[in-house]
């Protein structure tokens, strides 16, 4: 088994302490509280620990990101990682939790499906957990901390040879900046299956109870049912990579997708997720590709429990249509990206 490495925070509270302590004992973590150890963590198994202070940052992390960008962006290669985060109120545990995950995917790490567990100040957010988990809401904190490291270092993976890999989008040809650099991508992509959400097609999630959403779930099907559950919920059972192709609409996901991404809800709650790769192509008018690629990352691996794999997202600034094109060494990098698709997809996470 592969040595785990604990980065973060240099002071930690005694809740993120007890859930280090609880998810790692008798695994004998190496514990990175050296610049000079943050150079060779290439291959590694990564658990952040982070604190965060009153206005939600943690500035011992974000000074190991920096210096980890300093050297490259490889330093993370190969990485595989998940995060125990703690706040003194009941805000930017998950909102940080994203930044980190983006920023140390952009230097080659990967992240588990469900690579979080958040513990807000007053532990509210384990309430919903007690319902099940006879458990103080202390004691569910740390379970749920030590089934994540457990996680984290004991997932398998096999090879895939011919990859099922969906592309999702609700965008023009005409003048789509993104699908033009999609259309880069897929030249390269032997095997995949691509869906047009269109307008009116899928409706948003109604917000069942969690009864009627499992009656439905176990039918394969949602109250709504349509095009999502006869064509999307078959496509995304299939698929072992998911691609969503999301032009920046002021700051967000388009709605269409937005609600593809909420009506997942059915099928997660019978099918797991965490063998599937997530993978996106985000194009700005003028910029912002990055809070995109960090709502998707939020939903759908946060949440929903996607695997994130390294450099899962393709990013790009273009306005006028097609003007993407123009852009310096864009057919090589579309390559590239389609190769980095490809070899992923090939490799199946059990965790």
């Amino acid at each position: 088994m592969m040595d785990l490495y604990i980065l973060g925070s240099n002071s930690r509270s005694e809740i993120l302490n007890n859930m280090v302590l609880n998810s790692t004992k008798n695994l004998n973590p190496i514990m990175v509280d050296k610049v000079s150890e943050l150079s060779n963590l290439q291959g590694k198994k990564l658990l952040f620990a982070i604190e965060l202070n009153n206005i939600g940052v943690c500035y011992d992390t974000l000074k190991t990101i920096e210096y980890l960008q300093n050297l490259g962006s490889e330093s993370l290669i190969n990485c595989t990682g998940a995060l125990l985060i703690h706040g003194p109120n009941e805000l930017y545990t998950k909102n940080f939790s994203r930044e980190i995950i983006f920023l140390a995917n952009s230097l080659g790490c990967a992240f588990i499906g469900h690579p979080l567990v958040e513990a807000i100040g007053n532990l509210k957010n384990f309430l919903t957990w007690q319902k099940t988990m006879d458990m103080t809401l202390e004691e569910i904190c740390y379970s749920l901390s030590k089934k994540l490291v457990s996680r984290l270092v004991n997932f398998t993976e096999e090879k895939i040879v011919n990859p099922n890999i969906l592309a999702l989008h609700s965008s023009s040809y005409k003048t789509s900046n993104t699908l033009s650099l999609w259309n880069l991508v897929k030249n390269h992509l032997p095997n995949f299956t691509e869906f047009h959400v269109e307008n009116g097609t899928v409706l948003d999630c109604t917000g069942c109870s969690f009864k009627t959403c499992m009656h439905y779930s176990e039918k394969n099907s949602c109250f709504y049912g349509g095009v999502m559950v006869e064509e999307i919920y078959p496509s995304i059972e299939r698929a072992h990579s998911i691609l969503f192709l999301c032009p920046n609409y002021n700051d967000a996901i388009s709605a269409n997708l937005s609600a593809v991404i909420n009506r997942l809800t059915a099928l997660y709650r019978k099918h797991s997720f965490y063998e599937k790769n997530l993978f996106s192509i985000v194009v700005s008018g003028n910029s912002g590709s990055d809070i995109v690629a960090k709502q998707l990352l939020g939903a759908l691996n946060i949440n929903k429990g996607f695997r994130l794999p390294p450099y899962f997202s393709l990013m790009g600034t273009a306005n006028e249509p097609k003007s993407i094109l123009n852009h310096d060494n864009i057919k090589s990098i579309s390559k590239d990206f389609s190769s980095h698709i490809l070899n992923e997809s090939k490799r199946q996470i059990f965790t």
